[in-house]
């Protein structure tokens, strides 16, 4: 059943874990369990991952991916879909500071933080909201 985008967004804002769906190079798809923000600065969601991923690799090639996101039973679920903007090169660092920020609060060590990023090449997966199906209570 296809979803109001603006109630799809009141139901993704008490949310935080997903499962991301990309398409691998043979077509099928590939999913990831995935830990997500809505960003209401920008009205996207927001998802760290690294470049050495597959998931990573998939949205290089094609920047479409679907989002499902489990509600309080098994009968109550949001799938999104939208288009992939990759963050990284100069502007990750910062993008990743802001999605931590949302996610959980202030860090105790931003340049900890910062090292971790660069070591675990991070980036920002930033999906727009496209499309929204599935079944809400």
């Amino acid at each position: 059943m296809e979803i109001d985008l603006a109630r799809a967004r009141a139901f993704l804002e008490s949310r935080r874990q997903g499962i991301l769906a990309t398409i691998k190079r043979d077509g099928r798809p590939q999913l990831s369990n995935v830990l997500f923000v809505l960003d209401p600065d920008d009205d996207r969601i927001k998802v760290s991952v690294t470049q050495t991923r597959a998931k990573t690799r998939n949205l290089r090639r094609d920047p479409r991916a679907s989002l499902h996101v489990a509600g309080k039973d098994f009968w109550e679920f949001l799938v999104v879909e939208g288009q992939v903007r990759l963050v990284e090169g100069e502007g990750v660092l910062p993008a990743l500071r802001d999605y931590y920020r949302k996610a959980r609060g202030e860090h105790p060590d931003w340049e900890e933080y910062d090292a971790a990023m660069v070591r675990d090449q991070r980036l920002l997966l930033s999906i727009s909201l496209d499309r929204a199906y599935g079944q809400l209570a």
